[in-house]
């Protein structure tokens, strides 16, 4: 019963109070801040369980005055809808207990890197990869986080065959991450002149971006090339050499980029990238660890996995993961993702719920 877990989480707690309190504990410094942050991590989970324990004594006691044969009329109509009120806190203090018996993700409070490339479909896929990213730019203007792209690559009709951008803000990450894998469009393109409907396809890739704390790496692992940028069909945009490769050796992961005119500054750009991408492969590798956590989240989180549908005639965008449709197609391009992205948030809190043993509908 999660009740039962409860009360001996709040048992741990009232023990760690008694004992920091005890003549011996607080002349030892190192185990007084051991209880103490034990007894800081518990706190606002007790604070919570004794808040809807209280709720629930007043929802009892509310609830007998209706069942009293002598009650008033008028003010058993008074304890109904008090035991409505009483309903629906003891509702939300209990689910704000339930995401915080959840293990939380380290990474949920980082930026973000976010890779789109085009997939099938040619000009019109790259077109879509572009359309894909002023969403996401969108999206992250509206919660006032910051955009920067670090590489990109344009065809020549406002297409983007790949861009990687990175997302500052708090939690970004918490937000972005149930965007990886291949999105998908329907729609007549605009370089289709019989009129008929196409299917075309983008990847996106989500990364928590990497500190320098997160990644060791050994400059011996690195072979760095310069060159000059291009532009389309080869065209040189750049007359010195500003363009940076970086070839991580033990790996083989390779990262480029040229969109700034400093070398320097291209660089850092793709340091961050290659910082990202090796940390992306360290949770990768713990995750095929730990499998069935993996397999109980939203999707798959692999980039070949198909988990979106923008489809233009119909006018509706479908999350295949969570069987989730909804209308204007536009108004989702503009940014509007609050309800696909709380909803699949909401079911990946319900399945990590499950697995802690945890019933969701308690």
């Amino acid at each position: 019963m999660l009740e039962d877990k409860l009360d001996t989480i709040e048992q741990r707690y009232s023990y760690l109070e008694e004992a920091m309190s005890q003549p011996d504990v607080a002349s030892d410094l190192q185990r007084l801040m051991e209880l103490g942050k034990e007894r800081s991590d518990l706190e606002d989970l007790v604070t919570l369980y004794r808040g809807y324990k209280e709720t629930s004594r007043e929802l009892a006691e509310t609830e007998s005055l209706i069942g009293q044969e002598d009650s008033d009329p008028e003010m058993a109509e008074l304890a109904r809808a008090e035991i409505d009120t009483l309903k629906a806190r003891q509702n939300e203090q209990m689910e704000a207990i339930k995401q915080l018996l959840l293990p939380k993700d380290p990474n949920d409070d980082k930026n973000v890197i976010i890779e789109i490339r085009a997939g099938a479909g040619g000009d019109e896929a790259a077109l879509f990869a572009n359309l894909l990213f002023g969403m996401y730019e969108k999206y992250a203007e509206k919660r006032r986080w910051k955009t920067e792209v670090l590489s990109s690559n344009a065809n020549d009709i406002g297409g983007l065959k790949e861009i990687i951008f990175e997302v500052k803000g708090t939690g970004a990450y918490s937000q972005f991450k149930y965007e990886s894998g291949v999105h998908r469009v329907q729609r007549v393109p605009v370089t289709e002149s019989q009129g008929r409907i196409h299917t075309s396809t983008a990847t996106v890739a989500v990364m928590p971006e990497a500190e320098e704390v997160d990644v060791a790496i050994r400059e011996d692992d690195l072979k760095i090339d310069v060159y000059r940028s291009g532009g389309h069909g080869g065209q040189s945009v750049n007359t010195t050499d500003s363009a940076v490769r970086i070839t991580h050796l033990p790996t083989g992961i390779v990262v480029t980029c040229q969109d700034e005119r400093s070398q320097l500054k291209n660089r850092i750009k793709a340091m961050t990238v290659l910082r990202t991408r090796l940390y992306e492969l360290e949770l990768e590798r713990r995750q095929k660890e730990m499998g069935d956590e993996r397999r109980s989240q939203v999707g798959t989180g692999d980039r070949s996995e198909k988990i979106r549908t923008y489809n233009f005639p119909d006018d509706r965008v479908t999350d295949h993961r969570i069987k989730l449709t909804v209308s204007s197609v536009p108004r989702v391009l503009e940014g509007d993702l609050d309800n696909i992205i709380q909803t699949l948030r909401l079911t990946d809190q319900a399945e990590r719920l499950k697995q802690e043993g945890i019933d969701a509908r308690d």
